[in-house]
């Protein structure tokens, strides 16, 4: 069934937020994002894992998006390496962690177990609606190291941005926003600061950690705690912007998306340019 509002599934990628969602309600939204169980992540390190995974990722909900996407690494940026794709599933409630560091092309490249649809073929569909939150650098590493050309990304940190009644001047990060606003209960909160707080622990060079323990096998628990909650919070923020966004900044959202993949794969992309914190122009 096509989504309300944009009836022609081949147009998917150009629909805005507000006709992903389609004729849900902003209640029924928030019900089914309800994060109630909490279930330890899926770590995929075999092709007949990517396998099993890519034929659970077909034909997904489109209102709201079912998939929300972070990636972590060594230098995550063309400069250096991917180790781990976390993707959320909101529909199966379930987290998987993809080891890019040991699968690399496989990854992307292994066909479904009951058909040839591949992890690249879910990134590149325009389709397939897929959030991030500042997908630039996360871009910049899948262009570069495997030339996954991401489309139909939704950009948090721009709906944020685009729902805001005070300066727009400098965009938020993901830390800010879920501490912010985010509907979480205390116990989750307090669970995600904890869980922030030892990853931090062990990959921040200034807290005597290494980013190089992402790629330790087997991952550490810590560090798979780190890579799940993120990524599992993110339809709560998805659910908070979307409440507040006007169909006009949808639409800017949606085109300033792609325009961010589109720089992160050009020769001149800086993933640690000071201008990174700035909105876009004219926002």
């Amino acid at each position: 069934m096509s989504p309300a509002g944009c009836p022609d599934p081949e147009s998917l990628g150009r629909c805005t937020v507000a006709e992903i969602l389609g004729s849900l309600s902003l209640e029924a939204s928030l019900e089914r994002l309800d994060l109630k169980t909490s279930r330890g992540p899926e770590f995929v390190d075999t092709e007949a894992k990517v396998a099993s995974l890519v034929e659970k990722l077909q034909d997904l909900p489109t209102n709201p998006p079912s998939l929300y996407i972070d990636l972590e690494g060594v230098n995550l940026s063309r400069h250096g390496s991917i180790s781990v794709l976390q993707i959320y599933v909101l529909p199966l409630d379930e987290t998987y962690l993809v080891d890019i560091y040991t699968l690399k092309e496989k990854a992307f490249l292994q066909p479904a177990s009951n058909n040839d649809q591949t992890l690249l073929g879910i990134l590149q569909s325009p389709r397939i609606p897929k959030v991030f939150f500042d997908v630039r650098n996360d871009s910049d590493a899948l262009f570069n190291h495997f030339n996954v050309k991401l489309a139909g990304v939704i950009d948090l940190q721009l709906m944020e941005l685009a729902t805001r009644y005070y300066s727009r001047k400098y965009v938020s990060g993901l830390a800010k926003c879920i501490d912010r606003d985010a509907p979480l209960t205390t116990d989750e909160l307090r669970t995600w600061k904890a869980s922030k707080e030892k990853g931090l622990k062990l990959f921040d060079p200034q807290r005597g950690g290494s980013y190089d323990v992402f790629n330790v096998r087997p991952l550490p628990d810590d560090i798979k705690e780190y890579c799940v909650k993120d990524v599992q919070f993110l339809p709560k923020l998805w659910v908070q912007y979307q409440g507040k966004i006007s169909s006009s900044w949808t639409k800017r959202v949606m085109t300033e998306s792609a325009n961010r993949v589109m720089l992160s794969q050009t020769a001149t992309y800086d993933g640690k340019g000071k201008d990174k914190t700035l909105a876009p122009v004219g926002w």
